[in-house]
C-alpha cells in the first residue's frame, strides 16, 4: 500500500503552504487586503495541517521520501518590483492547485478504503483548498491589468 505516501504528501504541501502565506503577507504588507487575506488564509491552512496530524500518524509507516519538488521551486524567495504581487500570487496559485490535486487523488484512495475520517478530511481540504485558489485568481486578475499595461 503506497496510501502513505500521498498522506504525507499532502501533510508536507499543506505545511508549505501555510510557510507561503505568510511570506506573501510578510513581503507585501503594504497591500492590506493581500496581507489580512494571505494571513487568513494561512491560518486555515495551518489548522487543516493541525487536524490532520492524527491521520499521518496511523499512516505513518510508509512516508514520501520524495523532495517537495513544486515548493522547493516555487517562492523560495518573495520578489520585489512591478511584477512582484502579481508572481508571487501566481506561485501561491499553483501550490495551492497542488495540495487540492495531491488531496483529491487521496481521496480516491480513502473511499476504495472506506477511512470515513480521511475521506472527510480529504473534503475539507478540498472545500478550503476551493475557497483559497478563487481569492488567489480573483486578487490575480485584480492586479493584472495595472501590473501588465501600465507603464511604470
Amino acid at each position: 500500500m503506497h496510501i502513505g505516501q500521498y498522506i504525507d504528501l499532502v501533510h508536507r504541501t499543506e505545511i508549505d503552504l501555510v510557510k507561503a502565506f505568510k511570506k506573501v503577507a510578510k513581503a507585501h504588507g503594504d497591500e492590506p487586503d493581500v496581507y489580512q487575506t494571505c494571513q487568513l488564509l494561512a491560518s486555515w491552512s495551518q489548522k487543516l495541517v493541525e487536524e490532520f496530524e492524527p491521520i499521518v500518524k496511523r499512516y505513518k509507516e510508509e512516508s514520501d521520501k520524495e523532495p517537495d519538488r513544486l515548493t522547493q521551486t516555487l517562492l523560495k524567495d518573495t520578489r520585489k518590483g512591478g511584477l512582484a504581487l502579481l508572481r508571487d500570487l501566481h506561485d501561491l496559485y499553483l501550490i495551492t492547485t497542488e495540495v487540492k490535486v495531491c488531496c483529491t487523488i487521496l481521496k480516491q484512495a480513502s473511499d476504495g478504503l472506506r477511512d470515513k475520517d480521511l475521506t472527510a478530511m480529504c473534503e475539507e481540504i478540498e472545500r478550503q483548498t476551493t475557497r483559497q485558489l478563487s481569492w488567489l485568481l480573483t486578487r490575480a486578475k485584480q492586479a493584472a491589468p495595472q501590473t501588465l499595461i501600465v507603464a511604470k
